[in-house]
């Protein structure tokens, strides 16, 4: 693609959403409070100013397409003075037909898509609807209802029926995978100003009522008609007498042979409708390139034709042809241009993606928002069909890899994740789609960078976990659970450590590697997963002791001795139990608070390791009336932890973060031993240096600067923390005079939040 296309690309979808967007979806969302409701139980805005036309169709739209439009609030659209409609779309909602009557057809429409609409809502209701309106009987020019029952057997007129010719004004009408029959048809082409028609996928028999319309009809759309039953050569008779017609459709998604009507009509050069500038007959399997090139030589103002799933798409005569479009499998433009056309329909969609799959395989570093953007409309589209978002999810997962994500706009990549999750809660059973999703998640871009439900996927990611043992797969998953867990707030940390479950398959896959000795980044990731999730998150800490997780870790510090960057993970986790008053029990255990005594200093020890060793005893001995031990022990702990904590240098990479201080305030008492003092000022005075903004401003929002002044104050308080107390005030005092560089001198003496 050239450089301006892949601009354009990206421009597109890093651009903000419109104001009038946002300002509608916000409408949606607030009908309740914006309206009153009826006896009849629908709603109507209690106030309303008189909308610009074109912004109430928006707002129509805009309410199926978010999937609120219902007979509750349609209602809205009863008075045709606020909000007038001209083009009114409800596309996929459940009306009924009485709501459908009284709120869209006292309306002057001209235009009405109503297509694929559930709850018994059919045809013949909209048509009778409609009709009832003289005004619309001579405005409406486009009607789609595509997907929904007609309702009606025969065109035999009943009281409350009219036909399709009882709307004079009509141009343009879809009535694809509809139950359209040869008498409807025969109604239909009596319209006077039809110029546009799709019966694809219908009962249809016979053509010979086209010949009603010979003189209007611009476009015939007939995908599909597998119940025709006329010769070759009377369809052949019949189309080449549509002399209006510039646009047919007679491609089939059955992949059967190209059957006699395709051939004659391709053959017969520009003899047969030699106006035509738009031809498909994608999926005829048996079309010839010599039958294209005697085609496309006889039509030089063709502008479109339909090849995919031919065969015939590589013919020689389409390479010069600039002008043309094409969709077939030969090259990537084809293949694209496919899954632009063919949105509706999925076996096209599905067939163009697998071949857009073995093109991707080739895209080594190369960012293709252009190419994602109709990757992700395909799956869009086809949320519930297995086949399409399986292949799909390989196209994403070709299209993101590695350091190909990087360059892809984040509203396009969230939109995309958005649809992987949305497989894998549909098709939680199938092995290979979740791979694929899998595959997708396990990207540092999509998993650091873009916005997406993360608590959901670290849900969706488990739940696959459970059932695989695949080890390739394991450390991904295990890689995605641990980065996720991480980005999740506080209150999500704790509803998923609440699922007892988690916690047990994480502590299964450390056990699983413990038992073998083996160190590799499965075990590490899964120790990372464990740690943040039970990050000040009391539930997920209890289960970690109702599954033996402290016995299990017990072993681990022995087995991997000599492996920091393990004994790191495994402190910091037993850190986080230690935090919790009602667990501390069970962690006074003699021979495990030796062996953490033994990690506070040494020539062999990192200062990682003895900082989370010291969290761990600073906590379990900052209360006195809960230690079981012997007290002689608990005061050689608190003096080997002032000790140690005055040999500690700050190290130069990050160690740690924090997402609250508070549960340090405990060890900040004026009453607390020293060495707890100690070490909660230490891992203060450790992340404000690190991350002066962040942390300088959570002391001040959280209260801790309120007791660091108390122990910079207290005279009994050990010098070494006052020291360190002072130390981080005047850090805070620097960030806050820096952060508002327009302070005047008098403002300086006040400790709020800057």
């Amino acid at each position: 693609t050239s450089a301006d296309q892949l601009h354009r690309g990206i421009t597109a979808e890093s651009c903000p959403v419109a104001l009038s967007e946002l300002c509608l979806a916000q409408v949606c969302l607030s009908l309740d409070s914006l309206c009153s409701t009826q006896p009849d139980g629908s709603l109507r805005l209690s106030w309303a100013p008189l909308l610009p036309q074109e912004m109430a169709d928006q707002l129509l739209h805009k309410m199926a397409a978010q999937g609120t439009l219902n007979d509750r609030t349609v209602g809205i659209f009863r008075s045709c003075e606020q909000l007038r409609l001209r083009r009114a779309c409800v596309r996929s909602s459940p009306l009924s037909a009485e709501a459908f009557r009284l709120a869209l057809c006292p309306h002057r429409l001209q235009e009405l898509d109503a297509s694929g609409v559930p709850g018994g809502l059919t045809g013949a209701h909209i048509l009778s609807g409609l009709a009832s309106n003289p005004e619309c009987r001579a405005s409406l020019q486009r009607l789609t209802l595509s997907r929904l029952q007609l309702g009606w057997t025969s065109l035999e007129v009943k009281e409350e029926q009219v036909g399709f010719s009882s709307l004079q004004g009509l141009r343009t009408l879809n009535l694809a995978n509809t139950d359209l029959t040869d008498p409807f048809l025969e109604d239909i082409c009596t319209l006077p100003q039809l110029e546009v028609l799709d019966i694809s996928s219908t009962p249809v028999t016979e053509l010979s009522a086209l010949l009603g319309c010979r003189l209007t009809l611009r476009s015939l759309t007939a995908h599909g008609l597998r119940q025709l039953d006329m010769s070759p050569a009377r369809v052949i008779s019949i189309l080449s007498q549509l002399h209006a017609l510039r646009h047919l459709d007679l491609s089939d998604d059955r992949f059967v042979s190209g059957d006699e009507a395709v051939r004659l009509l391709l053959e017969g050069g520009s003899g047969i409708l030699p106006a035509l500038v738009s031809l498909d007959v994608s999926g005829r399997k048996k079309v010839t390139e010599g039958a294209v090139t005697a085609f496309v030589e006889g039509r030089r103002g063709l502008l479109f034709l339909g090849l995919l799933a031919t065969g015939a798409g590589s013919c020689d005569v389409l390479s010069g042809k600039n002008n043309l479009k094409v969709t077939g499998e030969a090259n990537e433009k084809q293949i694209c241009e496919s899954l632009r056309r063919y949105r509706e329909r999925e076996c096209f969609t599905r067939e163009a993606l697998v071949h857009l799959y073995q093109l991707t395989n080739d895209m080594y570093n190369q960012t293709r928002p252009d190419i994602l953007k109709l990757v992700l409309g395909g799956m869009q589209n086809y949320s519930e069909s297995l086949h399409v978002q399986l292949v799909a999810s390989a196209c994403v997962f070709n299209l993101t890899n590695q350091d190909m994500a990087v360059g892809m706009p984040h509203p396009l990549l969230s939109a995309v994740v958005h649809q992987v999750l949305e497989a894998m809660r549909s098709f939680p059973s199938h092995q290979q789609l979740q791979k694929n999703c899998l595959l997708v998640l396990c990207s540092d871009t999509i998993l650091q960078d873009v916005p997406f439900d993360r608590f959901e996927a670290a849900k969706l990611v488990m739940n696959w976990l459970s059932g695989h043992v695949d080890r390739t797969l394991q450390r991904m998953a295990v890689a995605v659970i641990s980065i996720l867990v991480a980005k999740l707030s506080t209150e999500q940390t704790t509803q998923l450590g609440a699922d007892i479950f988690i916690m047990k398959q994480l502590l299964g896959i450390v056990q699983q590697k413990a038992m073998a000795g083996v160190v590799d980044s499965t075990l590490k990731f899964a120790l990372s997963a464990l740690w943040n999730l039970t990050d000040e998150t009391p539930t997920a800490s209890r289960h970690f002791i109702q599954c033996q997780g402290l016995e299990l870790y017990e072993e681990v510090l022995k087995t991997y001795s000599s492996e920091s960057s393990i004994q790191q993970k495994v402190l910091g986790l037993l850190n986080n139990i230690a935090e919790v008053e009602e667990l501390q029990a069970d962690m006074m255990q003699e021979d495990l608070l030796e062996h953490v005594v033994t990690l506070l200093q040494g020539p062999q020890v990192e200062v990682g390791i003895s900082y989370f060793a010291g969290g761990i005893l600073a906590h379990l001995t900052s209360r006195q009336d809960a230690w079981t031990l012997d007290q002689g022990l608990r005061q050689t702990i608190l003096e080997q932890l002032h000790a140690a904590i005055l040999t500690w240098a700050l190290p130069e990479r990050e160690m740690v973060s924090y997402r609250s201080f508070r549960p340090f305030f405990s060890l900040l008492q004026t009453s607390q031993p020293a060495g707890v003092q100690l070490w909660a000022v230490w891992a203060m005075h450790l992340v404000c240096t690190q991350n002066g903004v962040q942390y300088c401003q959570m002391l001040q929002v959280e209260g801790a600067v309120e007791l660091l002044k108390t122990l910079s104050s207290d005279l009994d308080t050990h010098s070494n923390v006052r020291g360190m107390a002072e130390s981080i005030l005047g850090m805070v005092e620097r960030h806050q005079t820096t952060s508002n560089p327009l302070r005047t001198q008098t403002e300086k003496g006040h400790h709020g939040r800057s």
